[in-house]
């Protein structure tokens, strides 16, 4: 699978033609992962797509849990309900969106079993989930036999906070796939800014963007590739150019010693 993937929040309120015609620009890029989630209101979007052609990609999706609705069985009837809107017999991987206070995450464990057991999941993982919560998830995983493959994080130059909560350690000691959503920090690392917090990080990106024949946002993305082999960033795109600037960070690579300029500008900008 392709170190990159695709956010597809903003896809149900997309132009159509735009998404499906970068749904194929994503299917011809290789294997690489299209993310979705219930609470997205894009799996119908994502399942059209996907009904229009074959793919190779990764189809990830999530379940909410909210109180009274953690138990093994509404898990399972939340994954049927995401099928049946993608239009898929078996999940790649499938998360739960974010722990909840007070929930043991033993109960989320018994319903991903339960996915991978049934075969309508090949993999599960989570979302949001702290360093500790990802442990112990990944140990009541481990006695079933399945292993925890993601944790779905905040994960940018602007937010690196997994660097230092312990959350990208426990994905190396657990082999595990730390996924980086909103890794443009929301457009904020697509062009230069005014604003004085990110202005050196930005000067920085597009200087070595200028050396590269390449784009701020690009830069951006192979910083993250480049900080660590468990990263994949899923930026978010509606439209075939952007989804093919994306991919185009993959076909390169920053040398050490403009990773440590970027990386000591980012943390000037107190991220």
């Amino acid at each position: 699978m392709l170190p990159l993937g695709i956010g597809t929040n903003k896809w149900r309120r997309a132009d159509r033609g735009a998404v499906l015609e970068t749904y194929r620009t994503i299917h011809d890029a290789g294997p690489s992962m299209i993310d979705t989630a219930e609470i997205y209101f894009s799996e119908r979007v994502v399942g059209d797509c996907l009904r229009a052609g074959p793919t190779r990609a990764v189809i990830a999706s999530k379940f909410l849990p909210f109180p009274g609705r953690t138990s093994p069985r509404r898990l399972m009837s939340a994954l049927d309900g995401s099928l049946a809107r993608l239009g898929l017999k078996t999940i790649d991987l499938y998360y739960v969106h974010y722990p909840l206070p007070l929930i043991d995450v033993e109960v989320f464990a018994e319903g991903l079993v339960e996915a991978v057991k049934s075969g309508k999941a090949r993999a599960v993982g989570v979302a949001n989930f702290d360093a500790d919560q990802m442990r112990r998830i990944a140990d009541h995983l481990a006695r079933a036999g399945v292993p925890l493959a993601a944790n779905q994080v905040n994960y940018s130059l602007l937010q690196r906070a997994a660097e230092t909560n312990g959350v990208l350690e426990a994905c190396r000691e657990l082999d595990v796939a730390l996924v980086a959503y909103f890794p443009l920090a929301s457009g904020r690392l697509t062009q230069p800014s005014d604003s004085m917090g990110t202005q050196a990080l930005l000067m920085s990106l597009a200087d070595i963007a200028r050396a590269h024949d390449a784009s701020i946002s690009q830069v951006a993305l192979n910083w993250l590739l480049a900080r660590d082999s468990h990263v994949i960033p899923i930026p978010g795109a509606t439209k075939a150019h952007h989804a093919r600037a994306n991919l185009d960070a993959l076909g390169w690579r920053l040398s050490e010693t403009e990773f440590d300029a970027i990386d000591g500008a980012s943390a000037k900008s107190g991220t």
